[in-house]
Parts: C-alpha cells; structure tokens; sequence
C-alpha cells in the first residue's frame, strides 16, 4: 500500500480523515475530503465551463476502425521536401569515367596477335576492364577512323580484358596495323 505525502498547497484543499481500520494490520485507513470553506477561483470557474460544455454536448462520440479491404499495407504519401545541403559536398565536378583514351589501353603485339591481324582481319587490344563491347568499337571507330564488325573480350588470367576487333571487309588489319605502328 502506498502512503500519500501532503505538500503545503495541496493540503489547504483536502482533509485526510480516518474511515476503518484494516482487518489484516490493525492500520486506520483515511480518505481524503475537500474543504467546505474554499473559494472558487478563475480556473475552477474555466473548468466547470468546459464541464458543462462538455455534458451538453453529450457523450463523446465512439470512433469507428477503419475497415482495410486488402491485405498489403500501404504507406501513405507524405510531403518529400527537395535537399537543401548547407554545404556543397564536392568541390569539382566528376569527369568523364571511360573516354576513348581510357578505354583502349594498348595493343597486342603476340605471336597469336599477329596471326590473328594476318588471317582474320581482327585487331586485339588490351582495353579497360570496366569498359564493354560497344564502348571498345565507339573508341577504336574514334581513334583509328575504322569500322568493326565484330568485337569478342575476354578477361586474362592476369584480371586484364583483352578485346578482339574484328574489322570489316573494307578495311584491312594489316594496313591498320601499320599505320598504328604495331608491325
């Protein structure tokens, strides 16, 4: 059971007086009472407006659920204010990833590259691992002034990607060859 201390201002409002004692332990228990002789003031005034309000109004109407028809919940949509960063957070601006000088790193000058340049009409290079077969033709298309046809990659052993461009009929590897300075 808990005891109840009286603080100086509450006490000028209540009386604790002794009802009955506890079967149990003997204890008087108390119930506290107001005093007949207080005056109402301005809050207590402001309350029982509001009280009467209130009961006039009738009794406070019961909310209904909401009845959800689907099973998925779904969030609603709330205000998305745009970014307003006190900072900028880079200084420069981030340059072109992969340009063409990126791309084609150099050629190959292998025994098997040349066979290829020789009998298949195909250049190979070693090109930029990120890149793919369609940037590896813009780049060579680019630098070189040639049409592909055809590119194949494959990535070495070594991580390196080695890419095979195979030209078109109307241009011819070994004259490309030369005139890049692999032969």
């Amino acid at each position: 059971m808990t005891t109840l201390n009286f603080s100086m201002n509450i006490s000028k409002f209540f009386i604790k007086r002794p009802r009955k004692r506890d079967i149990r332990t003997g204890k008087l228990l108390f119930y506290f009472a107001m005093v007949a002789n207080k005056k109402p003031t301005t809050h207590d005034k402001s309350k029982a407006k509001k009280s009467k309000a209130a009961a006039k109004s009738g009794a406070p109407k019961k909310r209904t659920l909401k009845v959800y028809t689907v099973r998925a919940f779904r969030r609603p949509k709330t205000l998305k204010q745009t970014r307003r960063p006190v900072y900028i957070k880079k200084s420069v601006q981030k340059s072109i990833a992969l340009d063409k000088y990126k791309i084609l790193r150099h050629p190959l000058t292998t025994e098997s590259a040349m066979k290829k340049i020789e009998d298949n009409n195909t250049l190979v290079f070693i090109v930029d691992r990120r890149s793919n077969k369609k940037q590896i033709a813009r780049a060579v298309k680019d630098m070189y002034d040639i049409k592909s046809s055809k590119v194949n990659t494959l990535i070495r052993p070594d991580g390196l990607k080695k890419a095979f461009v195979r030209l078109t009929p109307d241009y011819d590897a070994l004259d490309v060859a030369n005139k890049i300075g692999i032969i």
